[in-house]
């Protein structure tokens, strides 16, 4: 049982890692573009679109390597501790 609790703990920290730096842009993004919306009084929400979707994108452009390299680890992991758990 011991190597299922490392696992899970495993997924929970690579969930974190991998969707982390991501949610962390998109936020940073979302409260400036909100803040510059109330600031000019622009009542347009589609505005606030376009920011995150670029945001995004350069994030992932530019961490995605090292994403995968957190995917890849963790894939590895799982699969040699396999026949641990299941014995």
């Amino acid at each position: 049982m011991d190597g299922v609790s490392q696992a899970t703990h495993g997924a929970l920290l690579t969930i974190f890692f991998v969707a982390g730096p991501v949610l962390g842009v998109i936020l940073v993004i979302g409260v400036a573009v909100s803040v510059f919306l109330a600031v000019t009084q622009i009542n347009e929400p589609t505005l606030s679109f376009v920011p995150k979707f670029l945001g995004t994108a350069a994030a992932l452009l530019l961490l995605g390597p090292w994403l995968l390299r957190q995917l890849e680890s963790f894939a590895v992991a799982i699969f040699t501790g396999l026949p641990g758990m299941l014995s």
